[in-house]
């Protein structure tokens, strides 16, 4: 699973890409994690199976879910205290919510 963690400029992005690739590490899942930023979204949207949008770009969720809706990715908003989760895992079962959702929606 392609996991897209987005945010403005990229920075925060990629202190929670890396914990969130980490946690899924630790627990065998083959997944990877990229930090994006707003701008670069359109075309890295392509890689992704799931997109996580920083809290800060809580205005832009509608417009974000929807360009990833017909790419058939996933999209779920970080908490605010997403830079507390040090090691992923709370980040990790937000990834797997989301998901979990696509594939509810895939067998009904």
């Amino acid at each position: 699973m392609r996991i897209l963690v987005v945010c403005g400029a990229g920075a925060s992005s990629t202190f929670v890409a890396q914990r969130v690739q980490r946690a899924a590490h630790d627990r065998g899942l083959p997944y990877s994690a990229t930090a994006g930023t707003a701008r670069s979204l359109p075309i890295d949207l392509d890689q992704a199976d799931v997109v996580l949008v920083g809290p800060h770009l809580a205005p832009d969720l509608e417009r974000i879910r929807q360009d990833a809706t017909t790419r058939g990715v996933r999209v779920a908003l970080l908490p605010e205290d997403v830079f507390t989760d040090l090691t992923g895992t709370r980040t990790l079962a937000l990834v797997e919510e989301a998901m979990g959702a696509r594939e509810s929606a895939d067998t009904v």
